[in-house]
C-alpha cells in the first residue's frame, strides 16, 4: 500500500492531533451512551485523517511518449480570420482551432508557444507543455475590435517569431523547433509583407496553413463585448465586405520559413510532418504508475457516521418540540378571572 497525502503528513498530524486529544479526554469522562458517541466521533476523525492520506494500491504502469520539440503557433487574429467560409458558412477560426487540436495530439510531450497578430504581434503564451491552457486560450480567442482596425500586415509577427525561436534555441539547444503559421494571407496595408526569412535557420519543420476561399466570406463585426456577440457584418459600399484568401502570400511565407504550404478545408485531412528530432520510444520515455485509490472507503465511513449524528440531532430537535408543545397549550387555556356582581 502507498499513500499520496493531500498535505504534508506532519501538517495533517498537527491539524488533527488537538481535535483527537479533545475527543479522547471527552471519551474518558463520558458515561453510558455518551461514551459510545464520543468513540464514534473519534473514529470519524481517524477516518478523515486516513482519507487525507489518500491510501492506494500500486498497480501496473502506463508508458508515455514524449516529443523533444518546441512548437510555435502563429495565428492570425485580424477580422478576416472570422470570415464565414469554413465548412460552408462557419468562421475560419473554427478551422484553426480544430487544426491546433490535431497538432497537439500529433506531438505529445512537445512544448507549445502561441503568437497572435493583427495590427501588432503578441506572445500570448510562452513555451509550455500545458496544452490544456493552450487550447483554452484559442477557445476564447477573438479578432481585433473592428472599430480599432487600421489594416494589418501578414508578416508583422516576423521579428517576434525569430526572437521566440532564438530564445528557445539558446535555452534548449538540443531540442528541435517547429513553426505552424495559420492565416488567410490577406494583406490590408499598402506596404509589402515583412519576410520571415530570419526564422528559417531556426526552424526545423512545420507548415503554413491557409484558410478561406477564392469566393470569400463575410466578416462579423467585433464590438469588443465580453460575450463576443456581434451586431452585424462589416460592410463596404453598402454590402457585406468579403475576405478572400491570398495563397500567393501564404506560399511566400512558407518559402521564407522553408516549410510546406497547405490550403485547409474542412473535408481535407491535415498532413503534418514528422517531428524533426528523435521522438523517444515508448520503452525509453518512462512510466507513470497506476494506483487504485482507497480513500473512498474512509469517505464512506465518514458519511455513515455523519448520518448517525444527523439522525440523533433530528431526534433531539423533535423531542424539544414535543416538550415545548404542552407548556404552550397550557398558556393558551389559562382561565380568566371575574364573577357575578
Amino acid at each position: 500500500m502507498i499513500f499520496q497525502p493531500v498535505l504534508n503528513v506532519f501538517l495533517l498530524a498537527l491539524l488533527c492531533a488537538p481535535v483527537a486529544a479533545l475527543a479522547v479526554i471527552a471519551l474518558t469522562k463520558a458515561k453510558g451512551r455518551d461514551k459510545a458517541l464520543w468513540a464514534m466521533r473519534l473514529v470519524m476523525l481517524l477516518a478523515c485523517f486516513v482519507m487525507f492520506l489518500r491510501p492506494g494500491i500500486p498497480g501496473g504502469a502506463t508508458e508515455t511518449l514524449a516529443t523533444d520539440t518546441d512548437i510555435v503557433l502563429v495565428v492570425d487574429t485580424t477580422a478576416s480570420i472570422v470570415a464565414e467560409d469554413w465548412n460552408g458558412d462557419e468562421p475560419r477560426l473554427d478551422g484553426v482551432r480544430a487544426d491546433v487540436q490535431t497538432i497537439v495530439d500529433e506531438y505529445p510531450g512537445a512544448r507549445f508557444a502561441l503568437i497572435t497578430f493583427d495590427a501588432s504581434a503578441d506572445l500570448r503564451m510562452p513555451l509550455t507543455t500545458d496544452t490544456t491552457a493552450l487550447v483554452s486560450s484559442l477557445e476564447v480567442l477573438r479578432p481585433e475590435v473592428t472599430s480599432q482596425s487600421r489594416g494589418s500586415s501578414i508578416g508583422i509577427a516576423n521579428q517576434l517569431l525569430a526572437d521566440t525561436l532564438s530564445n528557445a534555441a539558446e535555452a534548449s539547444p538540443d531540442r528541435s523547433r517547429m513553426v505552424f503559421y495559420f492565416g488567410d494571407g490577406e494583406q490590408t496595408v499598402t506596404s509589402p509583407p515583412e519576410p520571415f526569412d530570419g526564422s528559417e535557420k531556426l526552424t526545423d519543420a512545420g507548415a503554413v496553413l491557409g484558410y478561406g476561399t477564392a469566393e470569400g466570406g463575410p466578416m462579423k463585426l467585433n464590438t469588443g463585448s465580453v460575450d463576443g456577440s456581434s451586431s452585424g457584418y462589416i460592410e463596404y459600399q453598402g454590402a457585406n465586405a468579403l475576405s478572400v484568401i491570398d495563397e500567393a502570400n501564404l506560399e511566400a511565407i512558407a518559402a521564407d520559413l522553408g516549410v510546406d504550404y497547405q490550403h485547409r478545408t474542412a473535408d481535407a485531412e491535415l498532413i503534418l510532418p514528422e517531428a524533426p528530432s528523435t521522438t523517444t520510444s515508448y520503452a525509453e520515455s518512462g512510466t507513470v504508475g497506476n494506483v487504485t485509490e482507497l480513500y473512498w472507503i474512509a469517505a464512506l465511513v465518514v458519511v455513515a457516521l455523519l448520518g448517525v449524528e444527523l439522525t440523533r440531532a433530528s431526534m433531539l430537535v423533535a423531542r424539544l418540540r414535543l416538550l415545548r408543545a404542552p407548556s404552550s397549550s397550557r398558556r393558551r387555556k389559562s382561565p380568566t378571572g371575574g364573577g357575578a356582581a
